[in-house]
Formats: C-alpha cells, sequence, structure tokens
C-alpha cells in the first residue's frame, strides 16, 4: 500500500494546525483580508475558470459557469465580509431570574483546520462557497475537489496557492485514493458535498476521529404542480431549473407530479419552452454537455430501462449521436418499477408522475426518503401551504426552481438522506464556529444559598423557585 498519499496529508493538516494555534482567534481586519483575497482570486481568474470548467466537461455554459460558479462566490465573499463583524461579536444571552446578578455570553471562536470535500458539477462554487465561510469563521482550510474536472481542480490549486499562504488554505488534489485519505484526517469539521451513498461512507471515515461533519447530498427532488398554477409560466422555469447545467445539479427538480388531466398540456408547455431556450442542442454554446462517457450512457441506461417497461419517451430535439449534449427528454406513464424513479436522475430527463388528488402526491414524496429540494407551482395559497406543513425537503422554492439556494441570508442544508448541517450566510460562520458559552458570575452571587450545609432554607428557596421560574 502507498502511504505517501497519506503522509502528505498528515503534513499538511499538521502546518495549518501549527499555525492555528499561534493565532486561534483571528481579527476582523484578518479575515476580512482573506475574504477579500478569495474575492480578488476568483474576479482575476474567472475566464481561466470558466474555460477550464467547459474543458473538463467536454463543453459548458461559460454564462452558466459565471452565474453558478463565479458570480455565487462573489457574492457571498462580499455578503461575509459585509456582516462579518456582526457575526463576530460577543452576545449577551439571556440569564434566569435565579443566576441573576450573574451574565451570560455567547462568544464565537474558530474550530480549527476545516476539511471540504466538493464534486465536480459546480467545481468551483462548491469548494469556495463553504471555504469562505469557513476562513470567515476564522479557520484554515484543506479542499479535496473532484478528479473528475482535473482541470479545474489544477487551476484551483495553482490560484489558491498565489493568493493564499499554505497554512491559511490549500488545495489538495489526486484521485479517490487520495480523497479517501483525506476523509481520514483528523479534522476538526469536515465538509462534503457529494452523493447520499459517498456521505455514509465519508460520515463513517469521519466518526473514528469524532470530527463533525457537515454533508450536503441529493436526492430526488419533486416538482409539485397545482390545479392551480399557470402551465405557460410553470413550463418556462422548470425547463431553466431542469436545464441549468444540463440537469447536473444537486437540486435540480428530479420529477414532476401533476394533475392527471395537466400532464399532456404540461408536457406540451415544457417542449415548447425547452425549444425556446435552446433551438438547437448539438453544438449549442449555452446547452453543457454530460461530464463524462460513463455519465453520459448512464442516462441513456436510464432512458432505455424506463422504454423497455413502457414508459414513453418525448424528445424535445433530434438525437446527435456522439455528441455528449444529450438531448432533454420527458418521460410519461412512468412507475415505481423503473430505475429512472428510484436514482438521483442528474442530468436532462424529466418524468411527469400525474396524481388524482392532492393527498396522493403528498404521500408519493413522503415514501421515499426526504429530498433536498421542494419546488410547488401554484396559485391556491391553502393548498401550497398544506403541502409545505406536511412534506419536508431540505429547503423549497414557490413558483420557481433553484433560487432558494442562492439566498445569503436563509440557511442552505439538506434533512435525513439529503444531508445534515447547512451553510450560507451566518449559518456558514456559525456551521465552521464553536458558539462558546460563558456564565460570568457576581461577587454578590445569590448561588451561594444554594451551598451546604443544607437545611431550611434550602428548601424554601428551592419550593420559591418552583413557583416563580
Amino acid at each position: 500500500m502507498d502511504h505517501a498519499p497519506h503522509e502528505r496529508l498528515h503534513l499538511v493538516l499538521e502546518q495549518q494546525r501549527a499555525a492555528f494555534d499561534q493565532d486561534r482567534l483571528p481579527s476582523l481586519a484578518q479575515r476580512r483580508d482573506r475574504l477579500a483575497r478569495l474575492q480578488r482570486m476568483t474576479r482575476q481568474h474567472a475566464q481561466a475558470l470558466a474555460e477550464a470548467m467547459s474543458s473538463d466537461f467536454g463543453h459548458r455554459s461559460a454564462h452558466e459557469s459565471r452565474l453558478a460558479d463565479l458570480f455565487t462566490v462573489e457574492t457571498g465573499a462580499q455578503h461575509a465580509i459585509k456582516h462579518l463583524k456582526r457575526w463576530m461579536a460577543v452576545k449577551r444571552a439571556p440569564t434566569a431570574l435565579h443566576f441573576l446578578p450573574a451574565s451570560n455570553r455567547l462568544m464565537p471562536q474558530p474550530l480549527g483546520v476545516v476539511g471540504i470535500v466538493s464534486p465536480w458539477n459546480y467545481p468551483y462554487y462548491l469548494a469556495m462557497a463553504p471555504a469562505l465561510a469557513a476562513l470567515a469563521a476564522g479557520n484554515r482550510v484543506m479542499i479535496k475537489p473532484s478528479e473528475l474536472t482535473p482541470r479545474t481542480s489544477a487551476l484551483m490549486a495553482q490560484i489558491v496557492a498565489e493568493h493564499f499562504a499554505p497554512e491559511e488554505m490549500t488545495v489538495i488534489t489526486g484521485d479517490a485514493e487520495v480523497g479517501k485519505a483525506f476523509t481520514e484526517l483528523p479534522f476538526d469539521h469536515l465538509f462534503f458535498t457529494g452523493s447520499t451513498a459517498v456521505g455514509r461512507i465519508v460520515a463513517q471515515a469521519a466518526a473514528k476521529h469524532l470530527t463533525p461533519v457537515t454533508l450536503e447530498l441529493g436526492g430526488k427532488s419533486p416538482a409539485i404542480i397545482d390545479a392551480s398554477a399557470d402551465l405557460a409560466l410553470t413550463a418556462e422555469r422548470l425547463a431553466f431549473g431542469k436545464l441549468l447545467n444540463a440537469g447536473q445539479t444537486c437540486v435540480a427538480p428530479d420529477y414532476v407530479l401533476a394533475p392527471r388531466a395537466m400532464v399532456q398540456p404540461l408536457a406540451e408547455a415544457l417542449i415548447a419552452a425547452v425549444r425556446r431556450h435552446y433551438p438547437r442542442i448539438s453544438d449549442n454554446p449555452d446547452y453543457t454537455a454530460i461530464i463524462s462517457p460513463r455519465h453520459h450512457a448512464r442516462l441513456q441506461g436510464l432512458l432505455e430501462d424506463a422504454r423497455q417497461r413502457g414508459a414513453t419517451l418525448l424528445r424535445t430535439h433530434e438525437e446527435q449521436p456522439g455528441d455528449r449534449r444529450l438531448v432533454p427528454t420527458l418521460l410519461l406513464n412512468t412507475t415505481a418499477a423503473m430505475t429512472v424513479m428510484q436514482e438521483e436522475i442528474f442530468g436532462p430527463l424529466l418524468p411527469i408522475v400525474a396524481y388524482d388528488r392532492p393527498d396522493d402526491a403528498i404521500a408519493h414524496i413522503n415514501a421515499g426518503d426526504r429530498p433536498l429540494a421542494l419546488y410547488w407551482f401554484g396559485r391556491n395559497t391553502a393548498a401550497r401551504d398544506e403541502v409545505l406543513a406536511r412534506t419536508h425537503a431540505g429547503g423549497v422554492t414557490v413558483n420557481d426552481c433553484i433560487w432558494h439556494l442562492g439566498q445569503e441570508e436563509q440557511p442552505f442544508g439538506g434533512v435525513g438522506a439529503s444531508g445534515m448541517g447547512s451553510y450560507h450566510g451566518v449559518w456558514g460562520f456559525n456551521t465552521f464556529s464553536k458558539l462558546k458559552p460563558v456564565f460570568v458570575q457576581s461577587r454578590w452571587a445569590g448561588t451561594r444559598l444554594f451551598y451546604p450545609p443544607y437545611g431550611d432554607t434550602f428548601d424554601r428557596l428551592l419550593g420559591l423557585l418552583k413557583k416563580i421560574v
């Protein structure tokens, strides 16, 4: 067995931990400087990063890279810089009557060295968004990006080394063996974005060191169409949300639940919307390719399995053999036995499942794992609130798709099989901080009345407190 990856990783971890031990509570100015450097790095290398991502994908829309990978990091860093002073402040907390005149404080402290394992689908954003939260909280950061985007990963390693000292933040490139060794390090916090199956393995590796983990996973995120929905508007927004990054998005709508009478008109409206967004698929600079031949073959296998089991496939464009830009396809008449209804799709395939009563749609969602996202379309607020009350999801967008992910004033994270923990904005700062409670006792402490020897005074005082607390 080659122990070199383990030894190299441990050396980097020890270097960062030693640096943290010398400066356990970085100042506001230090943290803002690190965030500003990350923001500047993103701006300076935006074109090179977009080109690297496109090369890794076989083609990736430069506009989508600018929006989803680069703009999101810039604005996240700016939000943190703006609010960091308030986040870092020691805050007063209420003190119970029987402890007065003592007081409570809540003191945020960085955890130490944070490990981040990022995926291939948004290779820059999903590495740097948690990194900026960890830096804002005062931590040192080690990042292991995906081996499926080697050019982007190599470029990230290069530009991070140019803008940060290795004891501040560093990028570790390598294959799956390096990734496995990375997750086994005794970090102070481990942050993983990826599949549920791999997330379970990562959690088990972290448990050996009692390392706390944040898991941002995925799952089959449903879109519910209410009978009150505007079909044309719904189709336009579903088409965008599903085909951003060619469906290779953890919060993409995985399947649609629609009233039975609306299935056919919705399908027709979706096909029309997709053709407006993408007049052609092959050689279209706006439409992203599937990341690898293996992933492309998997998606084709889902289609073939569904076809053989009786699904109706509605392709929005003519097939172009040999092109990794996969034609968007709607699937009607699907059944639970089809693999496409069992696995997260992660591509431009969209099953539309008919329901007869709203209760049936809710039951369908609740029969599976809790999804990372849920989408609801309609104008009936009572029906909307019923769905929100009776289902669980990591996050929800109403009358659109995806956009809840971009809210810095809201937490983002999964629930159940779609993940644990959250980040973005202050929630990211808190994830990578220890919010340490501090109790400050007064010279005139009333608690001395609880000291032994115990007797009648103790009994009377305890009885009184039970009445007034």
